[in-house]
């Protein structure tokens, strides 16, 4: 009993909680019944030579003992679990019967107060059909939801299939409306792994997930030796886009970081965040305007940054068409400074966040984002900086951008406005857009301009369909969709690379290179003297005229492109 009672100590017997008992509370009962049977037969052995004692004796013993001590805690943990079982509440139809959906209908069994019930699981995979995981059978493969639900009379479906891609979601969703049930989603594979899977993680879809695309597969040896331990400066770094550059390169370890925004609000937004959530890293925000030459000066001769990535941009179209001057003066004038700059002070790198939009563009935002980008290309020419441009569509969730336009319609009651019912446009999320920026400048050489893959077009009214459904309302009943027509300066179908512009493939399968082509640098540099000339005079008629030379393609009206004037993608990667 001595030797026993060490044995069970020794490897926690008394330390498990019966309630939760499971396999490795079993291993540590066979463990500590192998090791003190072992120790009871040497120990007697050497008193009694085991005489008259049988030789089948010791493994009776440990197999009796491990029956005897296993034997009560599974029973009693079956006592409890049985209600839950045997529990009602919301009948529930669990797609993906792999680890996420696993773990989620375990979390359901062992709180009752959840009010849920596992009725079946839905898989594709063809190896799983008819096995039970918990005792919840896999029902059959995902398109037979919608009869299931009625058949098995399911209140709810939740989709757990943390892995899975934007159109599997897709699919999943578009089954779910069709069988017109209720329907919720386990959070991101990040989170599986973290072990953060129960019913408390379960959330909406959302836009994001319909519509955003695979993991980006990032090189982080590349993109750490190319921003670690550097001074690196993000102008624009209260936006959208500037702030997460902001929070994926202090991920990166930094010698300083500093951020230039001429918003105070937005300034102070992300200079709180990041010096809470980053202490030891130095982090300096500074109220800039990029187009005040005195002021960015100032910025680099205290700083000195290595890499700039450059986000301060006008972007909203249809406000900037009338506003000739101070598109331009911002983002043609402001890039020009900040490239300049960056020039005379050494800098290693210079990303210009460019826009499908410079690319035929039908607007002014589209024509002052292509001279910028003109501008940074050859200025990569005669500099020992490498200055390389980053082009890429709409960002969901964006300052300015459709989604949040939508979310308020929708809150409003409707209708929600789109354009046109052929209005199509690229679309990525927040992060990846950041991450294939940091990517790119990296890989960058100079003068490149690197196209990001969008994957495929997205009509709008189906973004504004899908955010209608997901807000629990049905398009055309609840919320009505109005069309406005085109705004100034709107094209139906977004361009990522001109038709002259010879598309290669990168080492990275989401970043693409498009060739640039060459301006005469004395030309070049005496158009930008006019038209910063013309800025200061507020002279608008001679910069659109100037503009009109340095982007020739710039349409005069905004055109109605047919579908076979956009050049695809996918065949010039293949």
């Amino acid at each position: 009993m001595a030797l026993q009672v060490s044995a069970f100590a020794y490897f926690g017997l008394y330390r498990g909680h019966w309630r939760f008992a499971s396999m490795p509370d079993l291993m540590r009962i066979i463990k500590a019944v192998a090791v003190g049977g072992l120790a009871s037969m040497a120990v007697i052995f050497m008193f009694t030579r085991l005489e008259g004692m049988p030789r089948s004796l010791f493994p009776l013993y440990m197999i009796f003992l491990v029956f005897l001590l296993g034997g009560p805690r599974f029973v009693y943990r079956w006592l409890k679990d049985r209600k839950l079982y045997l529990s009602t509440g919301k009948r529930v139809l669990v797609v993906g019967a792999g680890r996420g959906g696993e773990m989620l209908v375990r979390d359901i069994f062992r709180d009752a107060d959840q009010g849920l019930q596992p009725i079946a699981f839905l898989d594709d995979d063809p190896r799983k059909r008819g096995i039970e995981i918990h005792g919840v059978r896999v029902a059959g493969a995902c398109k037979m939801m919608p009869g299931l639900v009625d058949e098995l009379d399911i209140d709810m479906v939740i989709i757990a299939m943390p892995s899975a891609s934007s159109k599997q979601i897709r699919n999943v969703v578009e089954l779910c409306e069709e069988a017109g049930v209720e329907f919720r989603m386990l959070p991101k594979m990040a989170d599986l792994i973290a072990g953060r899977v129960s019913t408390g993680a379960l959330r909406e879809v959302s836009i994001e997930d319909l519509l955003g695309r695979d993991p980006v597969k990032l090189d982080l040896p590349a993109i750490r030796a190319g921003m670690s331990g550097k001074c690196i400066l993000v102008s624009g770094g209260g936006g959208s886009i500037g702030s997460e550059l902001c929070r994926q390169v202090a991920r990166l370890g930094p010698a300083r970081l500093v951020i230039v925004d001429h918003s105070e609000y937005n300034l102070y937004r992300i200079d709180y965040e990041l010096t809470r959530q980053y202490p030891d890293i130095e982090i300096v925000s500074m109220l800039c305007d990029v187009t005040d030459p005195s002021a960015v000066d100032q910025v680099f001769e205290r700083h000195r940054p290595a890499v700039i990535l450059h986000a301060a941009a006008y972007k909203h179209v249809p406000l900037l068409e009338p506003q000739v001057r101070e598109a331009v003066h911002n983002n043609v004038i402001g890039t020009r400074t900040v490239a300049d700059a960056a020039d005379r002070f050494g800098s290693e790198i210079f990303v210009l966040v460019s826009t499908d939009k410079a690319v035929n563009p039908a607007n002014i935002m589209g024509a002052t984002k292509r001279m910028a980008e003109i501008y940074c290309q050859n200025l990569s020419q005669h500099s020992a900086t490498r200055y390389i441009t980053v082009r890429f569509g709409n960002v969901l969730g964006s300052a300015g951008s459709v989604v949040p336009l939508f979310l308020e319609q929708i809150r409003q009651g409707g209708p929600v406005t789109v354009t046109h019912p052929e209005i199509t446009r690229y679309f990525m999320t927040i992060p990846e857009a950041s991450q294939l920026i940091l990517q790119a400048g990296v890989m960058g050489k100079g003068g490149e301009i690197y196209v990001l893959d969008m994957g495929q077009p997205v009509k709008i009214v189906y973004l504004a369909e899908q955010m209608i459904r997901l807000s629990g309302l049905e398009p055309g009943s609840d919320i009505e969709i109005e069309f406005t027509g085109l705004r100034p300066g709107e094209k139906l179908y977004e361009e990522l690379f001109h038709e002259k512009e010879t598309l290669v493939s990168t080492e990275h399968s989401k970043i693409l290179l498009a060739r640039y082509r060459t301006w005469d640098w004395e030309r070049l540099q005496k158009l930008l003297h006019d038209i910063s000339v013309a800025c200061q005079r507020y002279d608008e008629d001679s910069l659109r005229g100037a503009m009109h030379e340095f982007v020739p393609e710039l349409s005069p009206t905004p055109p109605a492109a047919l579908p076979s004037n956009v050049i695809p993608l996918d065949s010039h990667k293949a």
